[in-house]
């Protein structure tokens, strides 16, 4: 049985949109969240007085786990359609929502905005969107929630998709990266499957359209790039460093370089589940033992490479982000803490080169003195310490951070060019 092809996604959107609730559904449908867990969501739900909020549940429990973030193997949701499984890589609902989207260990490969008919698209639904272009999210599907509530109407769904049609096209999607299709999570009307409630629609369910995604192929060919996440000693082994592989293949008798330490060890084994692997490949989070390194070689926010091919660190980047929430304006000189794959350190804004304009992605100014809530811009960074860093279009996965200050995210962005040290 070969595997299927495997994707990443996203589930984005207003808060109020239903989001959770069509996660929870999309898993209960495809027989990824059992009955019974179900059934105790839903009566921890009616014993809170939300009955309606029986799925959202299922996706708040991911949130301590991801916090405390030890075990090797994340307990991420998983589900499957008839031809693809995915992998939902974002507890929805959360106001670190951004945070975890892009520093999410993983690539979204697709995003699903979910849009309550009813309301429509509301600020935050282009943010998120604005945000899933910047970020370089090339398929999106717009599922438009919540048809119940106004009694599965055609013309009321064609107003919201002509909306959203304007608002994506507007940010720089092209017609052919996004899908719309309508649903009821909290009917569990065309999710998994369709009662023919919307007999006008003559589109796919929602796990079909899911389905029709390409999947990326695994970036194998890509030399190997390793975010260290956690280093455990263990008795009468040593130190084992825990990470998940982004990019290239790690095996035993591998010589591998550790940045920006630039210490060197060979790979002696390579574990995931307590089981020794012949290789790991991009996707899988693996303990592994390296000859010639101790402890203090090595720590969370590190990347392993093959010595051949060693992690680039940064003297300073270039990147394009997007300002997320600021009370009051970032200048220049502005030193906040930036979250980049495994590592977090402070960085400083030394020049905001130009502002962008978010519908169209042109300049809107040269050189501004500040940045506030909803710009996007193109600046120039300098770590405080030294940090591994590729360009985004090469490593995406090591060319993503997130800008966080005073307990929240404050803009989220891409890194164009990297001069290394």
């Amino acid at each position: 049985m070969a595997e299927k092809p495997h994707l990443n996604l996203v589930f984005i959107g207003h808060v109020d949109h239903g989001k959770s609730t069509t996660v929870g559904r999309l898993l209960y449908d495809t027989g990824a969240l059992p009955e019974q867990e179900y059934r105790k969501l839903q009566a921890e739900a009616e014993a809170k007085g939300k009955g309606t909020f029986a799925f959202a549940y299922a996706m708040d429990n991911l949130k301590e786990e991801r916090e405390r973030g030890v075990t090797i193997d994340v307990a991420y949701k998983k589900f499957t359609g008839k031809k693809n499984q995915f992998t939902i890589i974002d507890a929805p609902g959360h106001r670190d929502f951004v945070k975890n989207m892009i520093t999410g260990t993983s690539q979204a490969d697709a995003g699903v905005l979910v849009v309550a008919c009813k309301e429509g698209p509301q600020p935050q639904t282009k943010e998120h969107a604005f945000l899933a272009q910047v970020m370089g999210l090339k398929q999106l599907i717009v599922a438009i929630n919540k048809m119940d509530e106004v009694s599965y109407d055609e013309a009321k769904f064609k107003a919201v998709q002509d909306e959203m049609k304007k608002l994506l096209t507007g940010i720089g999607y092209k017609e052919d990266q996004v899908q719309y299709v309508p649903i009821s999570a909290w009917e569990g009307e065309n999710l998994a499957k369709s009662t023919g409630k919307m007999g006008w629609y003559k589109g796919q369910t929602l796990v079909d359209t899911l389905d029709d995604l390409k999947a990326p192929a695994l970036p194998t060919d890509k030399p190997l790039r390793l975010p260290v996440q956690d280093v455990y000693n263990i008795k009468g082994v040593g130190s084992v460093p825990v990470g998940r592989v982004e990019t290239g293949i790690l095996k035993p008798g591998d010589k591998i370089v550790v940045m920006p330490s630039g210490k060197t060890g060979e790979v002696k084994s390579v574990e995931a589940h307590h089981e020794q692997l012949p290789d790991a490949k991009p996707g899988d989070n693996i303990g592994f033992n390296v000859r010639g390194l101790e402890k203090k070689d090595i720590a969370r926010g590190d990347v392993v490479g093959h010595t051949s091919d060693p992690p680039t660190v940064a003297k300073e980047f270039t990147a394009q982000i997007v300002v997320l929430s600021h009370p009051t304006a970032i200048p220049v000189g502005y030193t906040p803490v930036f979250h980049m794959h495994t590592a977090q350190l402070s960085c400083t804004v030394t020049e905001i080169q130009k502002k962008l304009d978010p519908k169209t992605g042109g300049v809107k100014e040269e050189n501004p003195k500040f940045l506030k809530t909803g710009d996007a811009a193109v600046v120039k960074v300098v770590p405080l310490k030294p940090v591994c860093v590729e360009e985004y279009k090469k490593f995406p996965q090591l060319g993503r951070f997130a800008i966080r200050d005073m307990g929240q995210t404050v803009a989220a962005g891409v890194i164009l060019s990297v001069t290394p040290k």
